[in-house]
């Protein structure tokens, strides 16, 4: 799989929920809190038509949110298994 970066912050569950279903499909990320990091911020806001949802997701140069947290989504964007 390509590089993967999840753009969120620390305090958001959905970010939690998708965190943690990477994580334990085996799935490596790179993080970014859009909190700490304005240009992120501002990316967010520019990708998804001037809302800032987290997570947003960046695989192979295109972006989509993932909020509120669906897996069923996730797997299918990311082509990676549902289940564990």
């Amino acid at each position: 799989m390509n590089e993967l970066t999840i753009y969120g912050t620390r305090w958001c569950c959905d970010c939690r929920r998708a965190r943690n279903f990477l994580r334990e499909r085996g799935v490596k990320f790179h993080e970014i809190n859009i909190d700490d990091e304005p240009e992120a911020e501002r990316l967010v806001l520019r990708v998804n038509d001037g809302r800032r949802k987290v997570p947003t997701i960046k695989i192979e140069g295109r972006y989509f949110s993932c909020s509120p947290f669906d897996p069923y989504r996730l797997s299918s964007e990311l082509k990676i298994p549902l289940n564990k």
